[in-house]
């Protein structure tokens, strides 16, 4: 979760900060859900964004990993 925020506010968010928390909201609600998930790549998986790793995951490897974090 820190290397999100950490990512976030290096490569995201504005200098100057937001005029509004709207703007605020609006702004992280997009680099969340689009950018940090869909488009930015992660070394973590193979370059590949957390989205499109998680589509390539099958049945076993997804029971593999749940059954490791319990």
């Amino acid at each position: 979760m820190e290397r999100l925020f950490r990512s976030y506010k290096s490569e995201w968010m504005p200098s100057i900060g937001y005029s509004s928390a709207q703007e605020a909201q609006r702004d992280i609600s997009f680099y969340l859900m689009e950018r940090y998930n869909w488009l930015r790549p992660h070394q973590y998986n193979d370059e590949a964004p957390p989205a499109k790793a998680e589509e390539k995951l099958t049945v076993r490897d997804w029971l593999t990993t749940t059954v490791r974090q319990i």
